[in-house]
């Protein structure tokens, strides 16, 4: 049985997500009035830069001051620089204070590294001093090598978080790709957070993640360190919380 400090940590990871290509704004708020509860208040909201506005108006309603992050050159991870740039500016005007930005990954994937050295550069001097999270898309990428280069040219650019999966692709974070980031991380003489997402479903999961975090980084995770990005996993978790509490 799973202690319940350990489930609360867990809870705290969470970067409750809302990604659906079709939702309409009584879409996003049925969602936000099943998972918005202040005694449960995870490390942040990820939605679509459409419904920041709705998202903060919410969590101001229930009186939570939680993170709110959205997504950039998002799923593809092919738009332009400039056009990149000016996702990151008007989400930050809407109120975003964590950006999530998808790696020219298919640029990578071909050599192109000045190409991806230049977008991380760009969007690092567009979110200031607002989290920048990048998204590897690591089941895209094929191989350990690649992962791990795209892992250390995301360090070098100067993210403060890499993220494994945009959740859009057959292969969200595995945990051969969770080692890969975070051995890197480990050595990168700097702190450097670790985001697994895509795919993190279960509990048992999760906890896998989070158990592998702490034995390579050392650290104990915490929401500056290590986020889950979940759509589903809210649910078990919390009623297992339940459980724990009644033993």
């Amino acid at each position: 049985m799973t202690s319940s400090l350990r489930l609360q940590q867990l809870l705290r990871l969470l970067d409750l997500t809302r990604l659906s290509d079709n939702d309409s704004d009584t879409d996003m708020a049925q969602w936000l009035t099943q998972v918005v509860m202040p005694e449960a208040s995870p490390a942040a909201f990820c939605v679509y830069p459409q419904f920041i506005s709705q998202t903060l108006a919410h969590l101001q309603q229930q009186q939570m001051s939680v993170p709110v992050a959205t997504v950039v050159n998002f799923p593809g991870g092919d738009l332009p620089v400039e056009q990149v740039v000016q996702q990151i500016k008007e989400a930050i005007v809407l109120g975003a204070t964590e950006i999530d930005a998808v790696l020219p990954y298919k640029a990578l994937l071909a050599g192109d590294y000045a190409a991806v050295k230049h977008f991380l550069s760009a969007v690092r001097l567009a979110c200031g001093t607002v989290c920048l999270k990048v998204i590897i898309e690591s089941g895209a990428l094929g191989t350990a090598q690649q992962i791990c280069k795209a892992t250390e040219l995301t360090i070098e650019g100067g993210a403060d978080f890499v993220k494994t999966s945009t959740g859009k692709v057959p292969v969200g974070v595995t945990l051969e790709a969770a080692r890969i980031i975070l051995t890197a991380i480990a050595s990168a003489g700097r702190p450097v957070g670790f985001k697994a997402s895509g795919g993190v479903r279960t509990v048992p999961q999760a906890l896998e993640l989070l158990q592998m975090y702490e034995d390579i980084t050392g650290q104990l995770a915490n929401p500056a360190g290590m986020r889950l990005g979940a759509s589903t996993l809210l649910t078990e978790l919390l009623a297992e919380l339940e459980t724990a509490k009644s033993l």
